[in-house]
């Protein structure tokens, strides 16, 4: 009981106080402390911090902050107490501040909250006129989980090392705590590896780019970039200084065609381009001794540049045909006593495992990596869903939850009729803030294995780096608060008030964003009991979206589940009449095709009704929303 109203009282206070992520606790206490030329940071502060508070008032305040007796006027920034590291406690009276933590990040976290106390106009690069108040308060904060994660892909379109630098602030605003780097994948090598060479010289460059989704038409246009080890070891230590751990992923054995393009002995020997569409290649490595070699040849060199605990070897979507179909690969399976090609593949992971422990370092990968068997030390992302990660939890791995149908942030976020092309899917600001990482079914203890959460930006259809951010917020926002934030106190109507004021400061500093709409909900959706395994008329009630006679479009979205929808043709009905029908094959899943319906000359009524024909693909496991739009 005590907790519950507790966290009401915490969701009113942080209404007031629009902070993003909300903080544990936060207590307004009356009045309000000046900001000026005069405020000093109080002698015997932590230097780095001190350094990051500057760092972060100096632009649009134009203060410099020397250094002073603590007590009126001052800022206190002081290492104390024990706990967690990232905790720290912020208070403030009309008289001074004082942040306080038993290590360093958890006063950088304690400067984060303080500047959004601040007048957004803080996060501007230039001086602002504006008289900088802070709120009295007290606020005693920690993190839920110790993995607050955002996956940024590199690999099928480049970030350039001032818009990653960027991204990396915009990230530590939010008290987001780990930047996954998906460096490689069959379009493209975007990290210099010193013991071979052609990764970067022939593996980070695409021809050109398949336009749309995997049309036969394409851009013409070279697409390039890599970071040389020297600028990855400047970008992972200006993340640390934010207290953003960079975990970079090597995606092995599948999506792996950049590499074999530039050694093609890696695959089955034969020439091979960097890849100019999306998708799944059959093109994967081999396991050879070679190849095991240069894969930890490359793992080293990578530990060599990141510090992290973990590196992640992908192990996702490798297709298992060219093993079938080469005899030196069936011979292998022999030899080392497996059963099958999904054997293999946890063979692979096993000589990856090995070597990074030997090296110091922990294995983490995509929930393939569970097929055939899982490594004894290794950690996963449970991307397919939720299921992979209670499964690994349960058998005493650590698990960071990352499900699509929560945290692919590549996924729409409104209507598609109104969007940037997006690679499929559905996932608006309300569900990826709905998301709970601890799900039913771990078993008692097994809690603690759950890492955390992660938000995933997958950039096949993100040229520029500007659309990059707009996907990702404010949805990272949602993430942000789902890693850090207690579950009790969490409330989506809550959260979209704070997140309409906090948007406000991602203007000031630059960052593009979508502002949430009210025509983003669906109207209808599909569900697992709605489908059976074969074709079937499905209707649905669209009376509530009819603004009259005119022309409609309707949008199948997949949103989760292991199957795609196929449609086959769809059909509006006024009054019990049909009035317009769409024949025409569409596809909706992890990626879309043809997905959209057209009405013509809908006449005016008063019940409206969508009538379609559809079929899963192989099993009824699939959800969906369907939106329904005047033209």
């Amino acid at each position: 009981m005590f907790a519950a109203v507790f966290a009401a009282a915490t969701c009113l206070q942080s209404v007031a106080i629009p902070l993003v992520p909300m903080p544990a606790r936060v207590e307004l206490t009356g009045g309000s402390f000046r900001i000026d030329s005069k405020t000093v940071v109080a002698k015997g502060s932590s230097p780095e911090a001190a350094k990051a508070l500057r760092k972060a008032l100096r632009p649009a305040t134009g203060y410099v902050l020397e250094t002073g007796p603590a007590g009126s006027g001052s800022i206190s920034l002081d290492l104390a107490g024990s706990g967690d590291p990232e905790s720290y406690t912020l208070d403030v009276t009309p008289d001074q501040i004082r942040i306080q933590a038993p290590a360093e990040a958890g006063l950088f976290y304690g400067v984060q909250t303080l500047r959004q106390l601040l007048p957004a106009e803080v996060f501007a690069g230039t001086p602002q006129a504006e008289t900088w108040t802070v709120p009295c308060v007290h606020i005693a904060d920690s993190p839920r989980f110790k993995w607050r994660g955002v996956m940024l892909d590199v690999a099928r379109h480049f970030t350039e090392k001032p818009d990653l630098l960027k991204f990396i602030d915009a990230l530590a605003l939010h008290k987001v705590n780990i930047l996954h780097l998906h460096l490689t994948d069959d379009q493209g090598w975007r990290i210099q590896i010193n013991a071979y060479p052609r990764l970067t010289e022939v593996g980070s460059v695409r021809r050109q780019t398949v336009v749309g989704h995997n049309t036969k038409d394409y851009d013409g246009i070279p697409h390039t970039g890599f970071y040389t080890q020297t600028e990855m070891r400047e970008v992972v230590a200006y993340a640390a200084e934010r207290h953003i751990t960079i975990v970079p992923e090597i995606d092995m054995p599948g999506h792996m065609v950049a590499a074999i393009a530039a050694y093609p002995e890696l695959g089955d020997g034969q020439p091979a381009e960097v890849m100019q569409t999306w998708g799944v290649s059959p093109r994967v490595l081999n396991t050879s001794p070679r190849t095991i070699h240069f894969c930890q040849t490359v793992l080293s060199e990578i530990a060599s540049i990141f510090p992290s605990e973990f590196i992640h070897v992908g192990g996702d979507e490798c297709p298992k045909t060219q093993w079938q179909n080469d005899p030196a690969e069936q011979q292998r399976i022999k030899e080392r006593g497996l059963k099958d090609e999904h054997e293999l593949q946890s063979w692979f992971m096993r000589q990856m495992e090995d070597y990074l422990h030997l090296i110091g370092r922990r294995l983490i990968g995509w929930d393939e990596i569970l097929e055939g068997g899982l490594p004894p030390r290794a950690a996963v992302m449970s991307w397919r869903g939720t299921s992979g990660g209670l499964q690994a939890a349960n058998e005493g791995h650590d698990v960071v939850m990352t499900p699509t149908s929560h945290m692919y942030l590549d996924y729409y976020q409104g209507p598609p009729s109104t969007e940037p092309d997006a690679i499929g899917g559905f996932v608006p600001l309300r569900q990826t803030y709905a998301f709970n990482p601890l799900i039913e079914g771990l078993a008692p203890g097994n809690e603690r294995h759950i890492l955390g959460v992660q938000g995933n930006i997958w950039t096949e259809y993100m040229k520029t780096y500007k659309q990059r951010e707009y996907m990702a917020f404010p949805r990272v926002c949602a993430v942000a608060e789902i890693g850090w934030s207690p579950q009790e106190s969490r409330r989506f109507p809550e959260f979209l008030t704070r997140v309409t004021t906090h948007l406000e400061r991602l203007k000031a500093m630059g960052v593009t964003y979508r502002a949430p709409q009210p025509g983003d909900s669906p109207i209808a959706s599909w569900q697992p009991s709605d489908l059976v395994g074969d074709w079937k008329e499905l209707s649905w009630d669209l009376t509530p979206g009819f603004l009259g006679q005119g022309d409609y479009r309707v949008t199948f979205l997949y949103t989760g589940g292991a199957h795609r929808l196929d449609i086959e043709r769809a059909s509006l009905w006024v009054d019990g009449v049909k009035v317009a029908e769409d024949i025409h094959p569409g596809t909706t899943g992890g990626s879309h095709k043809d997905n959209r319906y057209t009405f013509k000359g809908v006449p005016a009524g008063t019940k409206v009704e969508l009538r379609a024909t559809v079929r899963p693909d192989g099993g009824t496991d699939s959800m969906g929303d369907v939106f329904f739009e005047k033209s």
